[in-house]
């Protein structure tokens, strides 16, 4: 056997493999996709079985996590029998107990030389049987001057010593033990079976008697689509406009779609990836080798509000009841657009949509599903269009007020409602504005959240600078409840904002405004005007206002939240307590209880002055005594400056005993005058 045909065989017994296992994965056939906006879509496969058999589903190497978390199998008639694929590294693991590894497969030269010693067995047209010591290269010169060519020459330790022969006429090789030879095909195997190391082929078993449907699922991570939606406004005062959605979709799942149906979900679905395929091993702690007296330690013990229910409930949205618009449309087609007024004589005819088939929709607790009405084709790695709402929405034009956007001017927007039966995705909207005359112009984008039946949305798209607006703030305070009692006064004061608006409108053009009023956080309520006449959002009060061409509004917003202060009664001063017994707030109850706790007050502040007072005077003569003593000690003995500083100290002597009895009774005064202003705190209650 020549090196060219050894290596001819190796590659013929890859290609087998390979083909026979792209033949096994293609029993399956794709049938259902279904593409989620948590990232994920479901792929179903359907393949008729008769009795036992087996099922190939090859898929992404990336996949097979999320293939291992989420593969199902529907058999009515049948069982699951196992579900087999390769490892992780199914190489590493196909070569980890050979004796070779897979460097060796390069060549018949390299593999022999890596089971130096095996016992093989050469035929014609020299039958040898020996065990291998080795291959080398040998330089040969051709005849009649071909030139030098390198030749393999092995070498095998035989019964009669070593002999040798060129590899390449040898006729055939083979290992005398099947063990080893079995070992050769297993590795070759594996490296067919790993031919596209990109892709993983999944062996289904399954068990049961006779023909049957028998359908394969799985979930895998797939680029997000998403839609985008186009409505065209009639001029004029029309109350409906024509809406259309599309979802862009790709194919980036490794395999082409044909004739597939085709279901977009959208919602917020909880979708998690695991690494299943990984191999993990347990780290388990190492010990010692347990030797005579050593004792092991223990292992550780490791012990805008309600919008759907107001709909239903017939509650008007821009002056025309929701049921009545969904009512006005049951009788005709879901996809109806409204069609334009005619055009004048001499004029092109308007346009229109072309007719589309629209999706399916329903919708469920989470989530929306739109299921295409025909089988979908598309290759992979290619993307597509796909019509998914015709319907006609009732539409409003106004100008939206939003300071944080623009503090001068509001955006022009369409206030859309959702009149169909099922809930529309999030996407991207462009809107268009189509004239009697048929002619179309753009008008601006606008980002649509999800919408759900019966709800509405303002949608802005471009800014209205014909509109000018003048806002100014001013803040106030204002006490409007007192309460005494468990010896603390408590105060409500409600804080408040004033909004003031000066809106001026072009002189030929009216305009329905909607001006939202930020929240500024808890607490806060709108007191002008009422409450019930705004919308409330999540983040702003929504006001509505009609101005007439060429009119200024001016109007006012009063904002206002309690702030409750408690303030302990023996911490008032006198002052303090007269300034609030001043004010409207108190109650002519609460403002005697004040009177009485102030006359108390200044009972305890005026006895707390006197004993203050006297401990002065007892400070000052005691400093004085020192000064006295220190003349004395300074002056001669008998003298007269002697006796005059003798008689000084006993009469401050005198006067500070007197100032002693003094100071108890004023101590004890104030006590008393405490104590009365502590019960009477105690008791109040008004």
């Amino acid at each position: 056997m020549t090196a060219k045909h050894a290596t001819f065989v190796v590659t013929a017994l890859l290609l087998a493999l390979v083909s026979a296992s792209q033949a096994r994965a293609g029993d399956l056939v794709l049938k259902r996709v279904l593409l989620s906006t948590g990232g994920v879509g479901y792929f179903e496969y359907e393949a008729t079985v008769d009795g036992p058999g087996e099922l190939g589903l090859t898929v992404r190497r990336d996949q097979v996590d999320d293939v291992l978390k989420s593969l199902v199998i529907y058999d009515d008639k049948g069982s699951v029998g196992s579900i087999e694929l390769p490892g992780d590294q199914p190489l590493v693991d196909a070569f980890r107990e050979l004796p070779f590894d897979q460097q060796a497969l390069t060549d018949p030269m390299t593999l022999l030389n890596a089971l130096r010693g095996a016992e093989v067995t050469v035929g014609a047209p020299k039958q040898l049987e020996g065990r291998i010591l080795g291959v080398t290269l040998e330089n040969r010169w051709l005849p009649n001057g071909g030139g030098l060519s390198q030749v393999h020459r092995l070498t095998l330790i035989t019964k009669e010593g070593m002999q040798s022969l060129v590899l390449e006429e040898a006729e055939a090789l083979k290992f005398t033990d099947a063990k080893l030879q079995a070992q050769v095909d297993a590795a070759l195997a594996a490296e067919a079976a790993n031919a596209d190391k990109e892709r993983r082929t999944l062996s289904l078993r399954v068990i049961g008697a006779g023909p049957r449907l028998v359908r394969v699922g799985y979930l895998e991570e797939v680029p997000l689509w998403k839609a985008t939606y186009r409505l065209t406004l009639e001029s004029g005062e029309a109350k409906t406009a024509a809406l259309q959605g599309w979802a862009v979709v790709e194919n980036r799942s490794g395999t082409d779609w044909n004739g597939v149906e085709l279901t977009l979900v959208s919602g917020d679905p909880t979708t998690f990836r695991q690494a299943l395929y990984a191999t993990y091993y347990v780290k388990r702690p190492e010990v010692p080798v347990e030797v005579l007296g050593r004792i092991l330690p223990p292992p550780p013990d490791n012990g805008s509000i309600a919008q759907a229910a107001l709909a239903k409930a017939g509650v008007t949205i821009r002056g025309r009841a929701v049921a009545d618009f969904q009512q006005s449309f049951a009788a005709g087609s879901a996809a109806s657009v409204p069609a334009p007024a005619p055009a004048p004589e001499g004029q092109p005819e308007p346009t229109r949509f072309a007719e589309i088939a629209p999706a399916a929709a329903s919708d469920a607790a989470t989530q929306v599903s739109l299921r295409m009405p025909a089988p979908v084709s598309l290759r992979n790695g290619a993307s597509m269009l796909l019509p998914v709402v015709v319907r006609a929405v009732p539409a409003q034009r106004l100008s939206l007020y939003q300071p944080a956007v623009d503090a001068t001017h509001p955006l022009a927007a369409v206030d859309m409602t959702n009149g169909g039966d099922s809930a529309l995705p999030p996407g991207i909207l462009t809107l268009y504005e189509r004239s009697s005359g048929g002619r179309v112009d753009y008008l601006g984008d606008a980002r649509l959240a999800p919408l759900p039946e019966g709800e509405h949305r303002l949608l802005s798209f471009a800014l209205d600078r014909k509109v000018k607006i003048d806002r100014t703030m001013n803040s106030a305070e204002r006490m409007t409840k007192a309460q005494l009692a468990d010896g603390v006064l408590e105060l409500t004061t409600a804080e408040q904002q004033r909004i003031d608006y000066l809106i001026a409108v072009p002189p030929k053009e009216a305009r329905h405004l909607v001006i939202e009023v930020p929240r500024p956080g808890d607490g806060w309520s709108l007191i002008e005007p009422e409450a019930k006449t705004a919308e409330l959002t999540p983040a702003a009060w929504r006001l509505q206002r009609d101005i007439a061409a060429g009119q200024t509004l001016r109007f006012s917003v009063t904002l206002e939240r309690p702030v409750v202060s408690r303030i302990e009664l023996s911490s008032l001063t006198v002052q303090q307590i007269g300034y609030y017994q001043s004010s409207a707030t108190f109650s002519e109850a609460q403002q005697k209880a004040l009177a009485r706790l102030r006359d108390l007050a200044a009972a305890e502040a005026g006895a707390e002055r006197q004993r203050a007072a006297l401990e002065a005077q007892q400070r000052d003569l005691i400093a004085d005594q020192g000064r006295v003593r220190e003349n004395l000690a300074a002056v001669p003995k008998g003298s007269d400056a002697e006796r005059r500083y003798l008689t000084m100290l006993n009469d401050q002597e005198d006067r500070l005993a007197k100032l002693s009895t003094e100071i108890d009774e004023a101590r004890h005064a104030q006590d008393v005058a405490k104590s009365q202003l502590a019960d009477y705190i105690k008791g109040l209650k008004v």
